[in-house]
């Protein structure tokens, strides 16, 4: 029993009991501590169980028997017969508990894990706190704290089987194709290219509506999974992306939904930055490109010009003896449209795409939406099976039991087959893009899966996810055939240097690996680029660049390398080091504060001086400092003086302003980030 409950069935409070336990000697710190029966027995004043049967001796049966006539034998006290028959019962109950442990599906809250063990929910979370748990009624419990409140409790638990329906997609094309059930499936084209070349403008047409007008700015704001009917011919899925990152974010996600990739050039702009990054981003996944030139009603048009760009990137016409289809249209009139439909037809037969469509459904969540009058709504593509109304699905740590299914053009439809889009309404929450659903048996097998994905995204946010490969990693996983190639992604100051870290790392590539340069671009490595190396298992190198704060904190979220270089030989030799094991404890960066120049002065004393705020943490007077100007770093050093107002500071904080000097350098600007930064020695263990 516990102090608390004691004093209350005393009326005492538990001060005045935890004063007179500590009369009796008896050690008890809080009104939470727990009391042994005998220290209870001696409080309250009742015999304890070891001295019972010296203070109350029972008379034997024979003798109650003999003097039943003479005189009316006494009756047991009424406490008495608890204390002997209580532990039988326990006794029983341990035995039989012993014989027959409890089966509990892992994970389970703590309200249904009370349920299954027949206490209160109250007596379970106290039993935790005793284990330095603290948990509330709906918090998930791992596997190894039930097993220790377990034995706490003496009730033995064992772990029930996994539902059999807990399994990755893990279909091949191949295997539904040497299915005797599996027929032809339409195929599921994306539409990628750089910002403003006219990719909705383009689905818009091939639609027939008017998709661009409803969103802001006539941009994409979010994906959009369209079916388009073609009379005698089938359909073909559209997904039409605000951009690569989002095709990318799904392949890190486990999802490769992607049969063909339209590439959308502009006939009068030619290939732009976002042209060649949707290129790699597509080429990294393995998925074949078709090549949609866009505008060619327009007087400056030049479609000659992209397709030489083009060949320069090693995607070459058919025309030119290459294996690239070129299509050229006009969203605007619609010339080409029908010529780049049957193109589309055309690899989708080569390809051989299909699927079975009498399976369970399976497939993959495109985008969803939390909506006021339907609640949480996802757009699936069914990839094998068919989903009806009524099917119970999961989708990452969601479920339920479908409501509604309605086409692109919001109309209600009983059924999804393979290649269709659809929404789904009835899901408990909202999944994110890129997660497989699954039809499953009933809603309580779809509830077991959901608790466990959830724990499991608990615990990944807990420990910020598994590292991918990393140099220090590189030499081990290579003896063990588990790295065949190495991808890197390099981005530069210049495209000159990108090129020369090109070469020069591709040369290093030997018969046990092979280094690949998947993507190389000017500027400091952004979101996208991370999320491309957490889907490739990429190293991103830079060159007299930083790196975007959003990159940063995505970058330990997925656990990709980054790495920041000023002299290519010393990037070279460390990649060439990694390679051999001889790659020596690394340091990385902590960012200490970073602050935004707002005015520059002239001093004669002094020189130059920044006038600046602090936008996030502080700045230190003794931290080393860069200073960046368009994600360029054009100084890196010391600072010579940190004054706020006419005075010397040691750091200032954020929101403060302050005014600086750089050690060597006046080449300060207005708008420029200058950056405090420190050195710390990482932790994981490195090769020698």
């Amino acid at each position: 029993m516990r102090v608390h409950e004691l004093a209350k069935s005393l009326k005492l409070s538990s001060k005045e009991l935890l004063e007179k336990l500590a009369g009796l000697g008896v050690e008890a710190k809080t009104h939470m501590s727990r009391l042994d029966e005998e220290t209870v027995a001696r409080i309250k004043g009742k015999p304890t169980p070891t001295a019972k049967p010296v203070a109350r001796p029972r008379p034997s049966a024979k003798k109650a028997e003999v003097s039943a006539p003479v005189s009316k034998p006494l009756a047991p006290p009424p406490a008495e017969k608890p204390l002997r028959e209580k532990p039988k019962e326990e006794t029983v109950s341990a035995v039989a508990a012993v014989a027959a442990p409890i089966r509990i599906d892992l994970p389970i809250s703590v309200g249904a894990l009370a349920s299954r063990l027949n206490l209160k929910v109250a007596e379970v979370i106290k039993s935790l706190m005793d284990l330095g748990v603290f948990a509330n009624v709906n918090q998930l419990l791992s596997e190894e704290v039930v097993f220790r409140l377990s034995r706490q409790l003496g009730i033995p638990v064992e772990k029930a089987p996994e539902p059999g329906t807990e399994k990755k997609l893990s279909w091949t094309p191949a295997e539904e194709g040497e299915s005797e059930f599996a027929k032809t499936r339409s195929p599921v084209v994306t539409l990628m290219g750089h910002v403003d070349h006219g990719k909705t403008s383009l689905l818009d047409a091939i639609r027939k509506t008017n998709v661009a007008a409803k969103e802001a700015g006539r941009i994409t704001q979010h994906i959009g999974a369209y079916v388009v009917d073609l009379p005698g011919k089938g359909h073909v899925t559209f997904l039409d992306t605000p951009g690569h990152e989002a095709f990318t974010a799904m392949r890190a996600r486990g999802a490769n939904v992607t049969d063909v990739v339209v590439l959308v050039v502009a006939a009068d702009d030619g290939v732009m930055p976002q042209t060649i990054e949707a290129m790699d981003h597509a080429r990294e996944a393995g998925v074949p490109i078709v090549v949609a030139i866009n505008k060619c009603d327009l007087p400056q048009a030049n479609p000659q010009r992209v397709m030489v760009q083009l060949q320069k990137l090693e995607l070459v016409s058919e025309e030119w003896g290459g294996k690239t289809i070129f299509c050229k249209v006009s969203a605007k009139t619609g010339e080409g449209i029908d010529n780049l439909l049957e193109m589309l037809l055309l690899g989708a037969e080569i390809l051989e795409l299909k699927a079975n469509p009498d399976l369970s459904a399976e497939g993959t969540v495109i985008e969803s939406r939390l909506t006021k009058g339907s609640g949480p709504v996802a757009t699936v593509i069914v990839q094998r099976g068919t989903l009806r109304v009524g099917d119970v699905v999961i989708a990452g740590p969601y479920y339920g039991r479908v409501r509604a299914l309605q086409n692109d053009r919001r109309k209600g439809i009983r059924e999804a087959g393979p290649s269709y889009a659809a929404e789904v309404h009835g899901l408990s929450g909202v999944p994110e893009a890129g997660e497989i659903f699954r039809v499953v048996e009933d809603e309580k097998t779809a509830r077991r899966i959901a608790e466990k994905r959830l724990f499991e995204i608990e615990e990944r946010r807990k420990h910020r996810g598994t590292k991918r490969v990393s140099l220090e990693q590189l030499h081990e996983k290579i003896k063990e055939g588990k790295v065949k190639e190495l991808k890197l992604i390099i981005k530069a100051d210049v495209q000159g240097s990108v090129e020369a870290l090109t070469q020069s790392l591709e040369r290093l590539s030997t018969e046990a690996v092979r280094l690949h340069v998947i993507h190389g671009g000017v500027g400091g490595p952004n979101e996208s680029d991370v999320m491309l190396a957490a889907a490739s298992d990429a190293v991103i190198i830079g060159f007299h660049v930083k790196g975007e704060p959003r990159a940063s904190q995505v970058s330990e979220e997925e656990g990709v390398d980054i790495r920041f270089y000023d002299i290519i030989y010393e990037a070279v030799e460390d990649v060439q080091k990694a390679m051999e094991g001889l790659l020596e404890p690394s340091y990385h960066e902590v960012v200490e504060g970073r602050a935004e120049v707002r005015q520059v002065f002239r001093s004669s004393k002094a020189g130059t001086v920044g006038g600046a705020v602090v936008s996030k943490g502080k700045v230190s007077r003794v931290s080393k400092v860069r200073l960046i100007r368009n994600q360029t770093v054009v100084f890196e050093g010391k600072l010579a003086s940190l004054k706020r107002f006419k005075d010397d500071v040691r750091e200032v904080a954020e929101g403060y302003e302050f005014g600086f000097v750089l050690e060597g350098s006046s080449d300060i600007q207005e708008r420029d980030t200058l950056e405090a930064y420190g050195l710390e020695k990482d932790p994981s263990p490195k090769l020698k």
